[in-house]
């Protein structure tokens, strides 16, 4: 009977001495199954943390360039308005012209132009007011043969200066074309003294 509790024991002890070595072989690879799981849940937070920081940035450096784009389209749009107030001046100072100045430039500016003939000379309410009968037949004097211009009765729909019309062509001398023609010679130069 011994033998049998001896056997009985020696097959208890194996299967315990088995059983310790299954469960510290199975604890050994729970463990490395562990670290490799929490290794690989520290490099994808390392990789979501680098990727949301990289968006981070990218979009604050978008913000950042939308507001400075913002900020320059403001500027410049204030700068064009300040440009366009010192053009609209322009045109408004010239309306104060004395009648001397006003019979002046148009005397010059027609006998600048050359070859004018049988022309209807345009002006604006103001105009008519200061350009008589006597002005004209100076002006067709000074034409000499061509010399035929003729005042218009109907005042013209601008702020100063002159139109001479002929079948329909215009010669358009008003303030605010001479301006704008102007304007794109002059802008940079007016922007440059206004801003510089």
């Amino acid at each position: 009977m011994s033998n049998v509790n001896n056997l009985t024991s020696k097959i208890l002890r194996d299967s315990e001495e088995r059983k310790g070595n299954i469960l510290a072989s199975a604890e050994e690879e729970k463990n490395k199954i562990l670290s490799k799981k929490v290794n690989k849940a520290k490099e994808l937070e390392a990789e979501i943390i680098t990727k949301a920081e990289l968006e981070a940035k990218t979009r604050k450096e978008r913000i950042l360039s939308a507001a400075a784009l913002k900020v320059r389209n403001n500027k410049l749009a204030a700068k064009q308005e300040v440009i366009q107030d010192v053009f609209k001046k322009s045109v408004d100072k010239l309306t104060t012209l004395s009648k001397e100045e006003f019979l002046n430039f148009v005397r010059e500016s027609i006998l600048a132009l050359g070859e004018i003939g049988d022309q209807t000379l345009i002006l604006n309410n103001e105009g008519l007011e200061v350009v008589d009968i006597a002005f004209i037949y100076e002006l067709n004097e000074a034409l000499g043969n061509n010399g035929n211009i003729k005042l218009s009765s109907e005042a013209g729909e601008f702020k100063g200066g002159f139109i001479l019309e002929k079948n329909g062509i215009e010669i358009n001398n008003t303030y605010e074309a001479l301006v704008s023609s102007l304007r794109d010679e002059l802008e940079f130069e007016v922007a440059r003294v206004l801003f510089n």
